[in-house]
């Protein structure tokens, strides 16, 4: 069974578990039906909020789930109370049926290196041992950290079922809609002053691939997940080749106020600060016990995606960003 099946990176999930010759059935499960086509996947219309979703699973008899129904940011889910239920309380009511499921043997669970936090004094690389150093008090940063927690309370109460956690680093890709891909296809990019973070990325169809891999083996444990190397801002933005505004720190707030107004992107303060002082992960364990090695690096995945953008937007949503940008700038 795979939560989040309405969202693309769920529904593609779903997909290549199915063309996937060693797993059976595949169940999505969305409160609302998927835009894009399932192909083999037999979509169940639930909502992992409500209890009923353990009548679910015990109805189909399912064995594997697969959570990837976590969102990103309060606009995708109605307002951030939305957000936050559909993340935590859905995770909490999905574990919840599970452990009373018997039949359930493995959970694979979708996370993000968002539960380090980003701030001045982190570590040049994080690895999975290591607490947060910041973590903001709303938003993805603080919801990915209550999941795992969840996660690891179910682990030490059903020790008989296989749970792999994978803290992936920003999906980016042709067909990956979401706050970073958003940011770097602005016409004019605003950057902190001072600052130039440090970036990781993991291509959308490597993403895929380590959930597929997760769920076909039996891979208990936390992973971090991210393609080789780092780019720092400077340098994505400059192979965009597009115009860059540096605006003062103080000043992001209401820039993410204005890019919002223009409707080219949802930015919450956890995203504004990774864009500020960045954040890498290291990916050791990723290659020596999760045993996967992703096709793109960090450099590779971010052009991949560049070959994919359109010219720079035009009309209102660019005026409004400039004159917003300019007065800021001011």
């Amino acid at each position: 069974m795979v939560t989040g099946v309405s969202r693309d990176a769920g529904a593609r999930c779903a997909r290549r578990l199915a063309d996937d010759p060693s797993i059976g059935t595949v169940l999505g499960v969305d409160v609302v039906p998927p835009r894009a086509e399932l192909g083999r996947v037999r979509f169940v219309r639930a909502d992992i909020r409500n209890p009923v979703i353990a009548k679910v699973i015990a109805a189909e008899g399912v064995d594997t789930v697969v959570h990837t129904g976590v969102v990103a940011t309060p606009g995708s889910a109605g307002g951030r109370s939305s957000m936050k239920e559909i993340n935590v309380i859905g995770t909490m009511q999905l574990l919840a049926a599970c452990q009373k499921a018997p039949g359930v043997a493995k959970l694979v669970v979708k996370s993000s290196t968002t539960v380090y936090g980003a701030g001045p004094r982190d570590p040049a690389m994080f690895t999975e041992e290591m607490a947060p150093r910041a973590i903001h008090q709303t938003g993805l940063s603080k919801d990915a950290v209550e999941v795992e927690g969840y996660v690891r309370g179910f682990a030490r109460r059903r020790p008989d079922v296989c749970v792999t956690t994978l803290r992936m680093a920003n999906w980016i890709g042709p067909k990956t809609d979401s706050p970073i891909t958003r940011y770097f296809g602005m016409p004019v990019v605003p950057t902190v002053f001072g600052y130039d973070a440090r970036l990781q990325f993991l291509h959308e169809d490597d993403g895929i691939d380590a959930i597929r891999h997760a769920t076909a083996n039996e891979l208990p444990g936390t992973f971090n997940l991210a393609g080789d190397g780092v780019l720092v801002l400077s340098q994505a933005i400059r192979r965009l080749g597009r115009p860059v505004v540096r605006l003062p720190s103080f000043t992001a707030s209401s820039t993410a106020a204005v890019v919002r107004r223009a409707r080219l992107a949802d930015f919450s303060p956890d995203q504004i600060t990774f864009l500020t002082y960045g954040r890498a992960v290291d990916t050791t364990r990723m290659r020596t016990v999760f045993g996967f090695e992703p096709e793109y690096t960090t450099a590779a995945a971010f052009d991949d995606f560049r070959a994919s953008l359109t010219p720079g937007l035009t009309g209102r949503a660019t005026g409004l960003l400039s004159l917003g940008l300019g007065a800021l700038r001011g």
